[in-house]
């Protein structure tokens, strides 16, 4: 790759240095135009460092390094021993993976300038074309507000949330809690990270499962109170608007809203637009959000078997009013954070509301 931009007389070698002539490729193609940088303001604004006598500008940078007497990476080539520069090794192996172009180029914002702007630059010179049809760029994961980083020693594994192993945490978090709690935020947003944070998205997609669970259950009827297919549009209209699941996820709860409404009988869908909610929730937030209910299929049909075996028993301690037992049911499983809801068409059960 260094070869081809070397040819196209867009790079320059200066004592087994190789250096991308940014002035010079700017001349026909717009450096800058990922991070919205002007070319002149970084030349008045770009702080000398240390080997950046060798360039012609301070703001070019290396493809290839000449390596220094003691220096672990060292490998042959054209200009001497040395190393390819971070960028460069980025745009290579991408090409080499993925192909002269694909679709999505990810990483977090601090990575947006210079390393993705000199990845399209070199790739550009060497190629012909752009690399990436589209630049996502997360925001960061803070603690308190302060961004999480191992150089500050406050940062928290995913098996440390996962276990519960550490002192920010009270408890274990599931993936699944981690995925619905980091796509509560738009993507280009800061997460603030936090065992408050986590407790409410566990609670959140506990909810929106629970929702889903009861689809099946609804009772259909000749009209529908609820625009359905207006929802399914809104989704999309969250995907559309620059990936936002936080919109989305707010759309899916409206669904949730639309579910406990119409299972409590103030208000009405039709058999299809019961299985259109239906797909809804399959389509948005198990296949595009990636979320799933933890719990294997078998092991919670025995779970809700068992829990319907305790609802009898509760019950028919009521008709008996033996109350010592039916509020000892009730106390011993909201211990475990399980909540018994006592509706018109029977008891309902739920965990963690």
């Amino acid at each position: 790759m260094i070869k081809k931009i070397v040819s196209g007389g867009l790079a320059y070698e200066v004592n087994g240095s190789v250096y991308f002539d940014v002035n010079k490729y700017s001349q026909k193609n717009n450096y800058g135009k990922l991070s919205g940088r002007v070319l002149d303001d970084l030349l008045s604004h770009t702080r000398a460092l240390e080997g950046s006598e060798e360039k012609r500008n301070p703001f070019d940078f290396a493809l290839w390094k000449k390596a220094a007497v003691h220096h672990l990476m060292r490998w042959p080539s054209p200009w001497g021993e040395g190393f390819p520069g971070w960028h460069l090794e980025c745009s290579v192996m991408s090409t080499k993976y993925l192909g002269e172009q694909f679709d999505i180029h990810g990483g977090g914002m601090d990575l947006l300038f210079p390393h993705h702007e000199c990845e399209i630059a070199q790739s550009v010179a060497a190629m012909g074309h752009e690399p990436v049809r589209y630049w996502i760029h997360n925001n960061m994961i803070t603690i308190s507000g302060q961004k999480m980083a191992k150089s500050l020693n406050n940062f928290i594994t995913l098996d440390q949330v996962f276990s519960g192993n550490n002192p920010l945490l009270a408890q274990a978090y599931s993936p699944m809690t981690v995925r619905f709690f980091i796509q509560q935020a738009h993507y280009r947003s800061t997460v603030d990270f936090s065992n408050e944070a986590l407790q409410s998205a566990e609670k959140g997609m506990q909810k929106l499962m629970e929702a889903f669970r009861l689809i099946p259950q609804l009772k259909s009827g000749v009209k529908s109170s609820v625009d359905v297919h207006g929802l399914r549009q809104k989704c999309y209209d969250a995907l559309n608007d620059d990936m936002n699941t936080a919109i989305l996820l707010a759309q899916l709860f409206e669904g949730v809203r639309i579910i406990n409404s119409v299972y409590a009988g103030h208000e009405s869908l039709t058999a299809g637009d019961r299985d259109e909610l239906n797909a809804i929730f399959n389509l948005f937030a198990f296949e595009i959000l990636g979320l799933k209910e933890e719990t294997p299929p078998v092991q919670s049909g025995i779970v809700d078997q068992l829990m319907q075996v305790i609802i009898t028993l509760r019950n028919n301690a009521r008709k008996n009013k033996d109350f010592t037992t039916s509020d000892t049911i009730r106390e011993e499983l909201g211990k475990i954070k399980v909540q018994l809801k006592d509706e018109k068409d029977g008891t309902r059960w739920t965990f963690n509301e």
